[in-house]
């Protein structure tokens, strides 16, 4: 006789995210018009960021500050609105305070800022914060503590080369406590990565500096069970998730567009951009 009960626990977990998804996407175009913000970035990956915090990292809002906690870095901090909207909508802070986006009486600007809960480094130029997660995985180390450190990064940032520095120390370190995530959207800015500075076959590049890599789907809640399931994915060496995801995921009229990094919207905007979060949601997607 087939046990139902897991499959309905699954199906609920998956369930939870995808509206976790859905209302923080809709926080992140709300912010979009209150002074514009990088959306496109923001958007592809947000599903990644809504699995950490739900699935991974063990950090709460009532643990930011006990040191046994995870680690989660921004790198790509232009995609920070992402970021602010799961942590409202897990309530590390009020909901209400995303209204105060860009305004002089919060804190909560263009880029992650550590005056808000849940936001443990500052970031904004690219290239640093894989260095940082360095520092605080080798202190793990020392300490031989049980917690992680993750540090995403976006695709065009990998053109960095304190990136690659960072990268090789770490593997010739052996840091398993560090876990890297990739968002591989393809776009850097206005063009496309491989047409900029290629990048692959960036899974061998980072093997080859003695990384263990995955590749998901970096929209897929079941990819992204089982690509942070058992971390490290190889003991004695940093994990490194490449993520495969689309500028502007669930918002089909921006999705993958090279013009739709960084948008300013008005309120009709604003309008039918939900309105096809909705719609995307409907269908599944």
């Amino acid at each position: 006789m087939l046990n139902v009960e897991p499959i309905r626990v699954e199906t609920e977990i998956r369930d939870a995210r995808v509206e976790l998804s859905r209302r923080a996407r809709r926080q992140v175009v709300h912010m979009a018009r209150r002074g514009g913000c990088f959306i496109g970035s923001a958007l592809s990956c947000l599903d990644i960021i809504a699995h950490l915090y739900t699935r991974v990292l063990r950090v709460y809002p009532d643990t930011l500050r006990e040191s046994e906690r995870d680690y989660f870095l921004l790198s790509k901090g232009h995609a920070v609105p992402a970021l602010y909207a799961v942590l409202a909508e897990l309530r590390y802070f009020a909901p209400e305070r995303l209204a105060n986006h860009l305004q002089r009486t919060d804190d909560i600007y263009l880029h992650p800022n550590r005056a808000i809960p849940g936001i443990e480094f500052h970031s904004g130029s690219l290239g640093h914060l894989l260095s940082v997660g360095i520092g605080i995985a080798i202190d793990l180390e020392l300490c031989r503590g049980s917690n992680r450190v993750f540090v995403m990064m976006g695709d065009g940032e990998l053109n960095e080369g304190s990136i690659w520095e960072a990268l090789l120390v770490a593997g010739t370190r052996g840091l398993d406590k560090l876990v890297t995530i990739v968002d591989r959207n393809g776009l850097q800015a206005n063009l496309p990565t491989e047409q900029l500075v290629p990048l692959e076959p960036l899974a061998a590049k980072l093997e080859s500096f003695g990384w263990q890599v995955q590749e998901i789907d970096g929209h897929d809640f079941g990819e992204l069970e089982q690509g942070f399931a058992a971390l490290p994915v190889e003991p004695g060496k940093p994990t490194a998730v490449i993520a495969h995801t689309v500028r502007g995921k669930g918002i089909a009229s921006i999705e993958g567009r090279t013009d739709r990094w960084f948008m300013q919207i008005d309120g009709e905007q604003e309008r039918r951009l939900l309105e096809e979060i909705e719609t995307a949601a409907g269908a599944g997607r």
